[in-house]
């Protein structure tokens, strides 16, 4: 132990969320100290001798936990879609909604159409509501520009935002997200536009962490989808999928062979996508949000995944057409309800395993030694009530890189 810590909370009960052991990895009448914004202890208060701290603060009991992590979301966009809902609720059609101007295209038009201020204000609006519930850590996908400039435009935005505010953020370049109105018919066209000019400049103002791509009937074949990986992985970029939301394209086998960190929806995963996840230690992200908001009725097969040990994040899909959430505390509570997660597998979901989702296992996740010192107190007596309240926020306070945020 160090002589000399920054900080340290006494009086917690920790809830580490490392693997094995106690459920949630709890450790009762526990400390976690922090040094230089990293956790420099965490374990039982009995194991504390001869060690001093600039500050010391009594959690009172009170419940840590990881700092939240949301390894899905589309939060920068133009424009809102509830026009679109309403017609949906009226019987329209995908094909009708689309003839009235809707569909992600109408985002995309938005998108192009805002300037870089307004889209950081919405997205700032989106972000800070998610932050209200002891998210520390964000990842933010473009998609809605498809284009070189918008692309550039939403990146930056995002880029900002992590800029400005007290968060953790990844970004993912996800120009194969749908074929834009100027190259209607010619998608073999647009993905090498994609991967032969949007891509590089994406990756030369080091703008993207990641590449993702919608591989889908509605989006992108296999074929194209491997396109975009492979020019992805000349450039040293990690990739990510959009996979198996609506059909069984292979698309989760596919990113497993690409070494994907994740492969997202997964409600068509096919037992041969379940094993070829596994086998390449890719996780699968489950949107529990779109589900809902789609009334789907495909469940991804949460037992198959189990077996296998495949690791299960959980993330908000924040977008304005298919999961318009703003909370990543209402994603606990609906995996355990629609997907039946336990709420341990539902919080190891938003922490651990969301952080490995996003490349970030080795500093993210766990209240850890060595781990980025980002954690949340509760006012809570167990950490399944953070999965069973409705619309309850019982946060306390947030830690950020070992500061109170």
């Amino acid at each position: 132990m160090d002589d000399q810590w920054d900080s340290l909370w006494t009086n917690a009960r920790l809830a580490t969320m490392t693997a094995g052991g106690a459920a949630y990895g709890a450790i009762e009448q526990g400390a976690i100290a922090v040094k230089d914004g990293r956790i420099a202890w965490a374990g039982a208060m009995a194991e504390l001798r001869g060690v001093s701290a600039g500050e010391v603060h009594d959690a009172g009991g009170r419940w840590i936990t990881p700092g939240l992590i949301d390894c899905h979301s589309h939060i920068v966009h133009g424009g809102g879609r509830a026009a679109e809902f309403e017609l949906r609720l009226e019987g329209a059609d995908y094909q009708e909604i689309a003839r009235a101007g809707g569909g992600i295209l109408a985002t995309v038009a938005a998108t192009r159409a805002a300037d870089e201020d307004s889209l950081y204000a919405g997205a700032k609006a989106r972000l800070t509501s998610l932050m209200a519930e002891g998210l520390t850590t964000i990842e933010i996908k473009s998609g809605y520009g498809l284009d070189l400039d918008t692309e550039l435009k939403m990146l930056r935005v995002a880029r900002r935002l992590g800029d400005s505010l007290p968060i953790t953020l990844r970004t993912s370049f996800l120009g194969a997200h749908a074929l834009p109105a100027e190259y209607q018919g010619r998608s073999g066209d647009y993905i090498a536009f994609v991967c032969d000019q949007v891509l590089p400049e994406v990756h030369r103002q080091g703008l993207a962490d990641a590449v993702d791509a919608f591989c889908e009937t509605i989006g992108f074949s296999p074929a194209e989808t491997e396109r975009v990986f492979d020019a992805a992985r000349r450039l040293g970029l990690p990739v990510k999928l959009h996979a198996e939301q609506l059909s069984d394209r292979g698309g989760a086998a596919l990113a497993a062979r690409h070494g994907a960190l994740s492969a997202d929806h997964l409600e068509y995963l096919s037992a041969d996508g379940v094993a070829a996840l596994a086998a390449a230690g890719t996780v699968a992200v489950l949107l529990p949000g779109a589900y809902y908001f789609l009334r789907e009725t495909q469940l991804p097969p949460l037992d198959a995944l189990r077996a296998a040990n495949v690791p299960m994040a959980i993330a908000t899909d924040s977008n304005p057409g298919s999961s318009p959430v703003t909370s990543i505390l209402l994603m606990l509570n609906m995996a355990c309800t629609l997907f039946r997660m336990t709420p341990e597998e539902a919080l190891a979901g938003i922490t651990r395993n969301a952080a490995r989702a996003l490349g970030l296992a080795a500093s993210h996740g766990t209240l850890e030694a060595g781990k980025a010192a980002d954690f949340v107190l509760w006012d809570i007596e167990r950490p399944a009530e953070l999965a069973y309240g409705i619309g309850a926020n019982p946060i306390h306070r947030v830690i950020q890189g070992g500061r109170i945020v």
